[in-house]
């Protein structure tokens, strides 16, 4: 196993950075952990318990975020959902730092199916953007009755263009907040508007204090095809520069048999370009889907 953190005192300032987020936040919630064979997963829940029969939203967070960083559209969704987000093991956040060196989307799928058992029991549609989407697929647990997959990892490669890259380098290299904004703004829609403080803090954090994690290859086409009876949306935002929908969408037609949507204005940090648009799209797939 390897750590996301390179040393022990990182570690407690990653800690003490989402704790802090967390406590602040101003929705009624419910943080809590449970063990799983990845060690401790954290979770953050808010909203009412669902109806009978009625499932619950699952949210995974993509490579360096967690659900600190997702708080403003875990209570968009906890309007009308029971939203549950789990930080994932082996990425910076609150649950457990280790990662296998191999097999390492295997064992994400099985760390999915036990904390779904343990802290989201019941019918679930995850929703998963970017590594989160991929683990989404990992995963064949029978509580999974749809996934939302935004900017999705797993279906295809990734792609770095080469502005992407010449602002990673100085990122990783000489970590600061000026560099984690160009950085993100990389990612994001040009003239999407400013990048968010937190954000660009949070970014620094990682440079400084975390090994980043690269993106997963694609998943084997017989596990996406075990994977095509599920409901599954791909979402990829019109200036995603790693998962341009002209990359994505033939693929998740192709290889998942998903209905494929392109969100426009928006690149690859669609839960923070689309505070709007990104919980609507998951209700009306929760509500076409009890509908049906």
């Amino acid at each position: 196993m390897t750590s996301v953190y390179k040393d022990a005192k990182a570690q407690r300032e990653v800690r003490r950075w989402c704790e802090g987020r967390i406590a602040d936040w101003g929705v009624p919630h419910v943080r809590g952990e449970v063990v799983t064979s990845a060690g401790v997963t954290s979770f953050v829940r808010a909203g009412d318990e669902p109806r009978e029969g009625e499932p619950g939203v699952v949210l995974l967070p993509g490579t360096n975020m967690n659900a600190a960083l997702c708080l403003p559209l875990v209570g968009a969704l906890a309007r009308g959902r029971r939203v549950t987000v789990l930080d994932l093991p082996g990425q910076p956040g609150l649950s457990a730092g280790g990662r296998p060196r191999v097999r390492r989307m295997a064992w994400y799928g099985q760390w999915l199916s036990e904390a779904l058992e343990s802290a989201a029991p019941g019918p679930a549609v995850v929703v998963g953007h970017s590594l989160g989407g991929a683990v989404a697929l990992a995963c064949g647990s029978p509580q999974i009755v749809g996934r939302v997959l935004l900017s999705s990892a797993g279906i295809t490669w990734l792609r770095v263009p080469a502005p992407l890259l010449a602002a990673t380098v100085p990122w990783l290299l000489r970590p600061s907040v000026p560099r984690s904004t160009a950085l993100l703004r990389r990612m994001a829609a040009p003239g999407g508007g400013e990048v968010p403080d937190h954000l660009s803090t949070w970014m620094d954090l990682v440079a400084r204090c975390c090994r980043t994690s690269l993106a997963p290859p694609p998943l084997p086409s017989g596990l996406l095809e075990q994977r095509r009876p599920i409901p599954a949306l791909v979402v990829a935002g019109r200036f995603d520069p790693f998962l341009p929908p002209r990359a994505l969408g033939p693929s998740a037609r192709r290889r998942l048999g998903a209905e494929f949507r392109v969100m426009e204005g928006a690149g690859h940090l669609l839960l923070d370009e689309a505070p709007d648009a990104v919980p609507a799209l998951v209700e009306e797939f929760c509500a076409a889907f009890a509908a049906g």
